[in-house]
């Protein structure tokens, strides 16, 4: 079926079966990933391997998902989303089931972290970009939907591993989770594009340039006064000279180009090579170029930054909260409804509130982001305080909803770049919030190596996704030049009153 059109689909119609198979398409390829938490101390006991280095393997699943986020988007510019989404359910399931086979903690990072990781990063990408490109006014709501899907299959995946590795053991639990991920396949049918992706523009210019005529057939050949060929295509003229003549005299035409072009082809070689490695060089050079503008931008950096300390401290509890609760003695098992599971499910509740509330047109979408980075930051602060599993309990849910955030970022974006460089700046924001991903839960393991304790990891955390909720939330408030600045992206301007720079977001 072939692309519609933007103007008959924006806000409905087909783009709610782009939410719900997107939907489906994070909650197969992010369930696992979100639930790691409930596999790490059955690595910690298969491996004997210490915290900080068997941490690895959560941070690097969703790290490099993010990390890779700007060639994800990418690829999702150049082939479309369906082909990407339907390539990633091959890396995720493939990346799952190699891991049920790993002699290592280091085969695990490998196969867990960077395969399964990459997988969900096109996932990612695609998800998001073709959400986008489906809906305008109803963008939050759209996004906040299609986000769910990562909590609602943090939610319903922790418990399921939590019984597949007591019925089948860690093995047959990746086995049979990675067969799962395979659905993420058909997923992909419905993810129709509204414009052709670059790819096959590339395509449709070069078979229609095929198409051209190369070359007119000439219908007569004239004999010059010096022996050269003259090839016209006038009718009948053929008849002025003989069979014999045109031989001749075309063979020594061809005598003499040849021994031309061998002179000219050795001495242009070397500027023919550089040409054409110009030319194939060119687009990833402007695609650069145009990354390094997107950061030209004050407001663009400041959420950069925050997102590097967010997912800092922000994704460490998703993966060590089940250790804490069983460090300080304050559960002797995993929960029935473990806390990794909390943080799923209110996770998806914040991301469809907070989605909702962007839609709003006097909410300031950039001022509530912030927010919710500050009140995340202070419940992480009250974990090492706490000395009751019940206590844990709430503050898990506090930092999962408020971790719900993330359904913001691409409408954020969206706003300060526009829909047409949504893909290349939402890559470059999530890179750095795969820079803190990858980081965090080592950190903090190390923290706990060091100290035997998870009270200065927290410390640690609750204080750097504070410090990213206050700068941002500054940048928002001061009036930081009387000058209008205007933004290197076309057709935005951020006025020099901070509240209209905060509104514009």
């Amino acid at each position: 079926m072939g692309p519609l059109s933007s103007e008959k689909t924006l806000d409905g119609g087909w783009g709610w079966a782009i939410v719900v198979a997107s939907f489906m398409a994070q909650f197969l390829a992010f369930g696992s990933p979100q639930s790691v938490g409930v596999l790490y101390p059955e690595w910690l006991s298969t491996f004997q391997e210490g915290k900080g280095m068997t941490a690895w393997v959560g941070s690097m699943v969703s790290g490099v998902a993010l990390l890779s986020s700007p060639v994800c988007s990418a690829c999702v510019d150049s082939f479309g989303a369906r082909p990407v989404t339907i390539f990633s359910g091959v890396m995720v399931a493939g990346g799952m089931m190699l891991s049920a086979f790993a002699p290592n903690i280091s085969f695990l990072i490998f196969s867990y972290g960077i395969v399964c990781g990459l997988g969900c990063g096109l996932v990612y990408a695609a998800t998001l970009t073709i959400t986008c490109q489906y809906f305008e006014k109803r963008r939050g709501l759209a996004l906040g939907i299609v986000t769910t899907g990562t909590s609602v299959g943090g939610f319903l995946y922790a418990t399921l591993q939590n019984e597949l590795i007591s019925l089948y053991g860690l093995e047959g639990c990746l086995l049979i989770v990675g067969a799962l991920a395979l659905n993420l396949m058909p997923c992909a049918g419905p993810m129709r594009p509204l414009h052709l992706p670059g790819y096959y523009l590339k395509q449709k210019a070069a078979l229609e340039e095929k198409e051209a005529p190369l070359y007119q057939k000439p219908t007569a050949v004239v004999i010059g006064p010096e022996d050269s060929v003259d090839i016209k295509a006038a009718p009948g003229t053929a008849e002025k000279v003989t069979v014999m003549e045109v031989v001749i005299a075309s063979e020594a035409k061809v005598v003499l180009d040849f021994n031309g072009a061998v002179e000219q082809r050795y001495s242009s070689l070397w500027s023919a090579v550089v040409q054409v490695i110009k030319k194939k060089l060119l687009p990833y050079r402007t695609y650069m170029h145009q990354s390094a503008e997107f950061l030209h931008d004050r407001v663009f950096t400041t959420l950069c930054i925050s997102m590097l300390l967010f997912t800092l401290g922000a994704f460490p509890p998703v993966l060590f909260m089940e250790d804490v609760a069983q460090s300080e003695g304050l559960i002797d098992d995993i929960a029935l409804i473990p806390l990794v599971s909390i943080v799923a499910i209110t996770t998806g509740i914040g991301k469809l509130v907070l989605g909702v509330m962007a839609d709003i047109r006097w909410i300031n979408s950039l001022m509530l982001y912030s927010l919710t980075m500050v009140g995340s930051g202070m419940a992480l602060l009250f974990i090492p305080v706490c000395k009751s599993y019940v206590g844990l309990q709430v503050l898990s849910g506090v930092v999962g909803f408020f971790s719900g955030n993330w359904s913001l970022t691409s409408y954020i974006t969206t706003k300060i770049v526009g829909i047409e460089k949504l893909g290349q700046a939402h890559g470059i924001l999530m890179c750095f919030g795969g820079f803190g991903i990858t980081l965090g839960p080592p950190v903090v393991g190390w923290f706990f190596d060091w100290t035997q304790s998870y009270d200065l990891a927290f410390f640690f955390s609750g204080g750097c996704v504070l410090l990213g909720g206050i700068c941002l939330f500054l940048v928002t408030l001061p009036c930081w030049t009387e000058k209008p600045v205007s933004s290197n992206q076309p057709g935005v301007q951020w006025p020099s009153e901070c509240d209209q720079v905060a509104s514009e977001a």
